[in-house]
């Protein structure tokens, strides 16, 4: 009997070299998908596990999907972002990041963590479009995995999606380089960052650097990129004031006008420890966004029970202009004027259609 094919042999079947790196003496490469600029050795992987150096070559994913499935844009979650568009999301497999509470730790943890690992579907950029129009997708969104040590593919698929009129969408925790986002920038339309805190020592449990973090989010927001951001309120780990603070105080720092979600964590994966967010906690990071100064703050996770928080308001007049339950759109004034507040005239940051 023939042996079982491994995942990790699978995935060396579809990979192709890739386009975000630079060759180095001795055979060795320097990845620029992420912040991690890993230097690659012949025979090597970067920490992403999914991209490795073949015999001076830089191989990446290609040629499928460990996750697909249609959504509502706010489920992203982009608000200010034609509200009630459908958004066909696709994922591959690997992170440049190990969070303890990743939910989505059987793509994005596979070759690192022995329990996770989703068996990969062949497809070809144009089956991804044909399924997106054939269900009246507006949006395609690279995600479920870290769409940057991807970018090769997702660029692959966003060709053949803007050619056809699609948006597309980057959902990422903003480890990234100059080198990554000017090459997905002629394709990208939106970006959605997770800032998971403000500790560096936080950020260094999880993978990352806080200040590589936070440069690719400036780096983001100063392309031009259409950019909302997601925290994660985690209890005893990331939900003080003043951390929820420096967060908003980073954010006004690039514009008040960034959407700032706040999420309820549930226990997940690993992290099995702190008790799930409350409304109440959610609330009062809220409170604390648009107390520094933030235009448009959102609390997440909890439909019904975060009062105003689930709504875009005018902030000059203060009129409900696009109304939610959870990711369903109640009441939306905003994509028939382009996005000026019918009450006030007053214009809504955003991509509004």
């Amino acid at each position: 009997m023939a042996a079982a094919v491994t995942l990790e042999q699978t995935l060396s079947r579809l990979a192709r070299e890739g386009e975000l790196y630079e060759r180095l003496p001795e055979g060795r490469v320097r990845c620029y998908a992420c912040g991690h600029r890993c230097l690659v050795l012949p025979g090597q992987k970067g920490i992403c596990k999914v991209r490795w150096n073949e015999d001076g070559r830089l191989m990446v994913p290609t040629g499928y999907v460990a996750a697909l499935q249609l959504d509502p844009i706010e489920k992203k979650p982009f608000f200010h972002a034609y509200p009630g568009a459908r958004a066909l999301s696709f994922g591959m497999l690997g992170c440049d990041l190990h969070c303890q509470n990743c939910q989505n730790f059987l793509t994005s943890q596979a070759l690192r963590d022995p329990n996770a690992g989703v068996p990969p579907q062949r497809v070809t950029p144009n089956e991804i479009v044909n399924l997106a129009l054939h269900n009246r997708a507006r949006v395609l969104t690279s995600t479920y995995n870290e769409p940057l040590i991807t970018s090769e593919w997702a660029v692959e698929v966003f060709k053949e999606g803007k050619a056809r009129g699609l948006v597309c969408s980057y959902v990422s925790n903003g480890n990234a380089t100059p080198e990554v986002l000017d090459y997905i920038r002629p394709y990208v339309d939106l970006y959605k960052v997770d800032l998971k805190s403000f500790d560096d020592k936080d950020y260094r449990r999880l993978g990352g650097v806080l200040k590589t973090i936070l440069d690719g989010t400036r780096m983001v927001y100063e392309r031009g990129f259409w950019l909302e951001v997601v925290t994660l309120v985690i209890p005893g780990f990331n939900d003080s004031d003043a951390e929820l603070r420096d967060i908003a105080q980073f954010l006004i720092s690039l514009s008040p006008d960034i959407p700032w979600h706040v999420t309820a964590f549930h226990q997940d994966y690993k992290m099995t420890d702190p008790p799930n967010t409350t409304a109440k906690t959610l609330i009062r990071a809220a409170e604390i966004g648009v107390g520094e100064g933030l235009r448009y703050v959102y609390a997440g996770n909890l439909p019904g029970q975060v009062g105003p928080f689930e709504n875009t308001h005018c902030p000059s007049c203060k009129s409900v202009l696009v109304e939610r339950m959870g990711y369903r759109i109640l009441k939306d004034v905003l994509t028939p004027t382009r996005g000026a507040c019918p009450a006030c005239s007053s214009k809504i940051p955003g991509v509004w259609g």
